[in-house]
């Protein structure tokens, strides 16, 4: 089965990692951990909420170069720097996802994430 690598794309950020954004492999569209970086590849310090919402505006960025959407989404994996977080994000969540559409999803806390950010969210979407 061949794969595509999404490097690149409108709304991601220009990573200097030597990373993809997401990788299409038949109707599913894995998406690496996103974080609270801006289009220029610049950590945003922020709140919980504020870094939450920018990850997954990255997501949903990475997805639609990919082809895919917001339906689409199987699966997340939130990482969180401090759990006590997961309340505000929560809330967030119940937003992006309403009431029976929720994906599948783990939340752990991370001993350190990347730029010492708040908030990782990985991503898996199935197409029908």
């Amino acid at each position: 089965m061949s794969r595509r690598f999404i490097e690149s794309g409108p709304g991601l950020p220009n990573w200097s990692n030597p990373i993809s954004h997401a990788v299409v492999v038949g109707n599913m569209c894995f998406v690496s951990g996103q974080l609270s970086v801006n289009e220029e590849g610049h950590y945003v310090e922020g709140t919980a909420i504020q870094e939450a919402t920018l990850a997954f505006d990255n997501v949903f960025a990475a997805l639609k170069s990919a082809g895919f959407s917001k339906k689409d989404i199987a699966y997340v994996d939130i990482a969180f720097s401090d759990l006590s977080d997961l309340s505000v994000v929560n809330d967030l969540y119940m937003d992006i996802f309403p009431e029976g559409k929720r994906p599948a999803r783990t939340v752990y806390e991370a001993a350190r994430l990347p730029f010492d950010g708040k908030i990782k969210i990985v991503a898996t979407a199935v197409k029908d």
